[in-house]
């Protein structure tokens, strides 16, 4: 058997079995890595090179500056002020309550760019009012965990910044952003729509009407609330700074806001938040590390192109391997989590989109909403488990109600699939 050969089962047998003996994903990645560059006879000492290369990127200060932002603002009251000012806007109708809890994550989902974040704060003001408003609860689990996911799409995800530094840089992050906004809005008027269709069905009753001497602050309130987001998108898309100098700012604007202004928590609870936001990092940069390693001896066994010749030999229409792409992805969804896949299979399934014409800002958008679906979809499902600890219900009766949002957001997934100009309008207008 030719050496190649035997390098790729070494690569692809260690790495599964190490995942079924539950090995966490960073330390997969390295020892996969390792044992077969060890057979390959190539110094140990390359993947400890690739690993330090792979943290030697100055986009990379950005996830810390953008986890660190939305840590300091979950910490306060920002998710109540933002569900107050959703309810100002759409909070009127028919089951707007659940309109209202869509609406709020895609806000929040702006400044903390996490689909987790987003379940546990929104989710934790939420689910209990809408429980307390007559929603089932395992709908009022259903519609967050859908919601959240908008965190992954929207700008400003750091999901978007991994699968920039993951397709070697040469994607433009501002692009990315810029394409995210036009899916986010689709995917939450469709949220919102079938939010509509469940209510009319179930007979919940209209929101409660804001009081009129509220609004004025209501409206302050979440106008200051969303100006992180303002920042750093406004900063990035005029060119006056960087992305990771956009995140600084943010953290410093989330740090006045939160204990200056609101005085929201005591400023004791600073460390707190500092150590959760480094425990965080450090876990995000030693994947990130692995992964770099992983992905050049991916490169160096040729991988990507045996995969791209495979599925072009397969069909050669576009249309179709797009499809198998987005199935696969759905799958791979289920069993890992989206950042390592992020950092495996750009790698992989770049060359093949590109090779079909298909531009890469195009398919990271793709990408995160196919992911983020898989963060609902057990035995992982990491939001779908944090919005049925929030709600006390099972994973099943969670999965149930969440499966008619499922299928909604797969028809999204393959509108913007197959309607490119959805994603990539504003992007190439502002190329223009």
């Amino acid at each position: 058997m030719e050496e190649t050969t035997i390098a790729v089962l070494i690569l692809t047998i260690s790495f599964v079995l190490l995942m079924m003996l539950r090995f966490p994903i960073s330390l997969t990645l390295a020892l996969s890595t390792l044992l077969t560059v060890l057979y390959l006879e190539i110094p140990p000492a390359v993947v400890g090179q690739r690993m330090i290369q792979g943290l030697s990127s100055y986009s990379l200060l950005t996830i810390p500056f953008f986890i660190l932002a939305g840590h300091i603002m979950s910490e306060g009251k920002l998710a109540l002020r933002i569900v107050n000012f959703a309810q100002l806007i759409v909070g009127g109708v028919r089951g707007g309550l659940a309109m209202v809890n869509s609406v709020a994550c895609m806000f929040f989902g702006n400044i903390s760019g996490s689909a987790v974040a987003d379940v546990s704060s929104i989710g934790s003001v939420m689910i209990p009012m809408m429980k307390k408003k007559g929603y089932d609860t395992d709908y009022a689990v259903g519609v967050t965990v859908s919601s959240a996911i908008q965190g992954v799409v929207v700008p400003p995800s750091h999901n978007l910044v991994l699968y920039s530094l993951a397709a070697g840089g040469g994607v433009s992050i501002a692009s990315l952003f810029l394409a995210g906004i036009v899916p986010g809005i689709i995917l939450c008027l469709s949220l919102m729509a079938t939010s509509y269709v469940f209510a009319i069905k179930r007979g919940y009753a209209k929101g409660e009407p804001v009081q009129r001497k509220d609004i004025p602050k209501i409206i302050l309130d979440g106008i200051m609330s969303l100006a992180t987001a303002a920042i750093i998108l406004g900063g990035i898309f005029t060119g006056w700074f960087t992305a990771t100098e956009s995140g600084a700012l943010a953290c410093l604007y989330a740090f006045i806001l939160t204990f200056v202004v609101y005085r929201d928590i005591p400023i004791s609870r600073m460390w707190l938040i500092l150590k959760k936001t480094f425990r965080t990092v450090a876990m995000v940069l030693f994947l990130i590390a692995a992964s770099d390693a992983f992905s050049w001896l991916l490169a160096f066994l040729k991988i990507p192109s045996m995969v791209t010749d495979l599925m072009l030999s397969i069909s050669d229409s576009p249309i179709v391997i797009l499809l198998i792409i987005n199935v696969l992805l759905l799958i791979l969804g289920a069993p890992m989590d989206m950042a390592p896949l992020i950092l495996i299979m750009t790698p992989i399934l770049l060359p093949v989109v590109t090779h079909l014409g298909m531009d890469p800002v195009h398919f990271g958008i793709i990408m995160m909403l196919n992911l983020g679906i898989g963060l609902l979809t057990p035995p992982v499902g990491t939001v779908l488990f944090v919005g049925c600890a929030i709600g006390k219900i099972s994973i099943a009766e969670g999965t149930k109600a969440m499966m008619p949002f499922f299928y909604v957001m797969c028809v999204v997934l393959l509108v913007l699939t197959y309607i490119p100009d959805l994603v990539m309008w504003l992007p190439n207008m502002a190329k223009d």
